[in-house]
């Protein structure tokens, strides 16, 4: 059975920091692309960012462009989201995905992703 469990969520302050990991003992790791996605209370689940592969090629929403970074470490079986000057708006349950694909894009929506972690909270106060 696939598991990705994300863990690192939180309360911070807004302009502070957080780092979310996903680790997937059970995923044949480095044929997946991996995103990470967040859903707000009322709110559907968007996409925030993904990384290919190899971790050469990256994607980003333009809300998190430039503040959030993606990285993945393929011997672990990891994926990491750093985030930075983080906002109010930032805030909901932060989701880890994956999806076997043989092409060069990087999916953004939540239907092109075949395996999901159960969400980690990341709460930011104004």
């Amino acid at each position: 059975q696939v598991q990705l469990i994300e863990s690192g969520g939180g309360l911070v302050q807004a302009g502070g920091s957080l780092g979310l990991s996903c680790a997937a003992p059970g995923l044949t790791f480095d044929t997946k692309v991996m995103g990470w996605f967040r859903q707000a209370p009322g709110k559907e689940r968007e996409f925030v960012a993904a990384i290919s592969r190899s971790g050469r090629s990256t994607n980003y929403a333009d809300s998190v462009k430039d503040r959030f970074t993606i990285s993945r470490d393929n011997a672990r079986k990891a994926v990491n989201l750093q985030m930075n000057s983080l906002k109010p708006e930032d805030t909901g349950v932060y989701y880890c995905a994956a999806v076997y694909t043989i092409g060069t894009t990087l999916p953004a929506m939540p239907n092109d992703y075949a395996y999901w972690g159960q969400g980690t909270q990341v709460t930011v106060s104004s």
